[in-house]
């Protein structure tokens, strides 16, 4: 059994019901399905910042119930967690001068801690990582 760790764009067209990844998803048991506390805080971080934002109480209802369908959709899987070691592989990587976002290295990491293969369609950053596994759930 693998464990595929969705990313934060997969994530989001996930919860959003796009259809191929949908079906990617489907072929699979839950429990094999997982997403980082790295991409959970980028997705609040969203919400907390449209939140701010809102002008009026059409806006601040919409945000909130975005919220909760997110932090409804996102309790289903499996959520791991930013580890010690996942911490010391981020550090290794910055000192060998990785060329990836912050945030897109913690996922990383934390995929290669739960040996999970991550799910993206953001090829260009990630396949910079050594050792990692992706999958695009886009493409049918």
């Amino acid at each position: 059994m693998s464990l595929y760790l969705f990313d934060t764009d997969l994530l989001t067209l996930f919860a959003d019901r796009h259809a191929t990844v949908c079906k990617r998803a489907s072929e699979h048991s839950q429990d094999e399905l997982a997403t980082s506390v790295i991409t959970i805080e980028e997705q609040l971080t969203g919400w907390y910042t449209l939140l701010r934002q809102a002008k009026t109480d059409r806006q601040l209802v919409a945000a909130y119930e975005g919220m909760t369908y997110s932090i409804r959709f996102v309790s289903r899987l499996q959520i791991c967690s930013y580890s010690a070691e996942a911490a010391a592989r981020v550090a290794a990587f910055k000192k060998a001068r990785l060329k990836i976002k912050t945030m897109d290295l913690r996922i990383a990491c934390v995929a290669l801690e739960a040996g999970a293969i991550v799910v993206t369609r953001n090829r260009a950053d990630f396949e910079v990582v050594p050792g990692l596994e992706l999958e695009d759930w886009t493409i049918p």
